[in-house]
This record gives structure tokens, C-alpha cells and sequence, in this order.
């Protein structure tokens, strides 16, 4: 079983920049690949980003392209966001979500994961 906890998220300007984090433990992060997806008040939860098992295919949300950079660190059983240029539609409560095992396509797929975080809270001021 895998556990995912989420950090890094908080109050920023509009402009400015903050990097999430999501940590694992329990299992070896390094076999799964991970999205990031996020639900604003009121609306869905969305997909951000998402990263193969093996590093070697990303993807973003059209809304976040060039803004948003995923990356992880085997070795640390961590996968990042680094969120840049945030806008107040950014605002939202993110998480990170996990597996099944080598699993390397439909990544943007919400219901394909099996383990997910409990989320940290992102507020982009205007």
C-alpha cells in the first residue's frame, strides 16, 4: 500500500510561484507513474500533470502548459510540481494520486489511480 501526503501549497500573488510536493511511503514511488490534478470550490477535480513511471513522458493540462513543470526523484520517493506564473484560477486544493504499478498510459484518467493524498490548498491572489 501506498501513502501519499501532499506539501508546499499556501498563499501566493498573482505572479508569483510556489512548488508542491508529494511524498511516498510504505511502497517504492519510483514504479508508478503520478498526476497531479486539483479541485477549485464548486467545480470537479481536474488533471494538472502527470509523469510516467519512468521520467520519461510528462504531460500538462492546456491551462498550465508552460507553467507548471512535474519532475521526480526516485531516490527521495518524490514527485514535485513547480508551479510558476500563478493566477488566481489557479486557486484550488491539490493533490497528487499514485499507481496502479508501471502503468504509463491515460495518466489524465482521475479513475485509473489507485492511491491518492488528502490534498493541499493553493490560494493565488489577485
Amino acid at each position: 500500500q501506498v501513502q501519499l501526503q501532499e506539501s508546499g501549497g499556501g498563499l501566493v500573488q498573482a505572479g508569483g510561484s510556489l512548488r508542491l510536493s508529494c511524498v511516498a511511503s510504505g511502497r517504492n514511488l519510483g514504479v508508478y507513474g503520478v498526476g497531479w490534478f486539483r479541485q477549485a470550490p464548486g467545480k470537479a477535480r481536474e488533471f494538472v500533470a502527470s509523469i510516467t513511471w519512468n521520467g520519461r513522458e510528462s504531460d500538462y493540462a492546456d491551462s498550465v502548459k508552460g507553467r507548471f513543470f512535474i519532475s521526480r526523484d526516485n531516490a527521495k520517493n518524490t514527485v514535485s510540481l513547480q508551479m510558476n506564473s500563478l493566477k488566481p484560477e489557479d486557486t484550488a486544493v491539490y493533490y497528487c494520486a499514485a499507481g496502479p504499478p508501471y502503468r504509463d498510459y491515460d495518466l489524465r484518467n482521475l479513475e485509473g489511480y489507485d492511491h491518492w493524498g488528502q490534498g493541499t490548498p493553493v490560494t493565488v491572489s489577485s
